[in-house]
């Protein structure tokens, strides 16, 4: 190699590193992970049976060197548990559309169900055990509580077992 060869390829290496999309650069793709999802459950994003809505696109996850484990959470079918089975691997909850008329199926939670509580901003999830004091179908906001003794605090549904606390 010439000089100027070495020159070139010490100058343009760096701009191609940079120019590689984030997959590329150790993160899984989260359009693979909609794939994955949309032919585990048969039907697209958006369809009732399908995810609700396409993976957060600025989730950084590390990418799996093996292939995807999807199974269902629970019985009820209405989200999706996807997995990287490597060691030190990640797991990601994927929300599944209401079938038609689930709606008439009743609450997702009942009053004394035992709830996740999350706490919820921009970058950040942080959850805890706690215990729903209100019924409520997904989307209503009910009084939860962390333990027998703490103060109750109002959190929307945001799936059977999960309530959401926003943080501004």
């Amino acid at each position: 190699m010439t000089r100027r060869t070495h020159f070139a390829a010490a100058l343009f290496l760096p701009l191609a590193l940079l120019a590689r999309p984030a997959s590329a650069a150790g993160f899984a793709d989260p359009a693979e992970i909609d794939r994955a999802v949309a032919q585990f459950t048969g039907l697209p994003i958006g369809v009732p049976g399908g995810a609700m809505l396409p993976v957060d696109r600025r989730l950084r996850l590390a990418r799996c060197a093996t292939p995807l484990s999807l199974s269902w959470r629970g019985g009820a079918h209405d989200s999706v548990l996807v997995q990287c089975p490597d060691a030190g691997g990640w797991r990601l909850f994927v929300a599944v559309a209401g079938q038609q008329g689930q709606a008439d199926a009743g609450p997702a939670v009942a009053r004394g169900d035992a709830v996740t509580i999350a706490a919820t901003g921009e970058g950040f999830s942080v959850s805890q055990p706690g215990e729903a004091l209100d019924a409520g179908p997904v989307g209503a906001w009910i009084r939860v509580r962390t333990g027998p003794k703490a103060e109750p605090m109002r959190a929307r549904i945001v799936r059977p077992g999960l309530v959401e606390l926003p943080v501004d």
